[in-house]
């Protein structure tokens, strides 16, 4: 008997787990990145992340990245984390804080595409 209510919770557990995944890789389905629709977000981005070989200095030394032809994913994934704080650069957390799911989705598609030839900005 007792091993039955084990197994029928084990079951029960796995099915809501199964069920909680399921909704976040639905949540992410649904957010497309629009490329054309960051032009009007990345003007905050370009002030440290356009200018090679940049330093911020606040509260540590960080280097700066070029995020030109990153991983759209990663790039979303990384606006994320900062967000909830799982990354800890504070300039960069206070940014993603402002951000919702379909920022963060179209920023990583307009980071993807551009190149050092692109005509948006030329410096990633």
């Amino acid at each position: 008997m007792i091993a039955m209510k084990k197994i029928t919770i084990l079951t029960q557990l796995a099915l809501c787990a199964g069920l909680a995944f399921t909704g976040f890789a639905a949540q992410a389905e649904d957010v497309k990145g629009s490329a054309q629709a960051a032009n009007a977000k990345v003007w905050l981005c370009t002030g440290c992340h356009s200018i090679p070989d940049y330093r911020a200095d606040y509260p540590l030394v960080y280097r700066v990245p070029m995020l030109g032809g990153q991983n759209a994913a990663y790039i979303a994934s990384a606006l994320a984390a900062y967000k909830k704080g799982e990354r800890k650069h504070p300039t960069m957390r206070a940014i993603a804080a402002s951000l919702s799911d379909q920022d963060m989705a179209d920023l990583g598609e307009y980071y993807a595409v551009q190149t050092a030839s692109s005509p948006n900005n030329p410096l990633k």
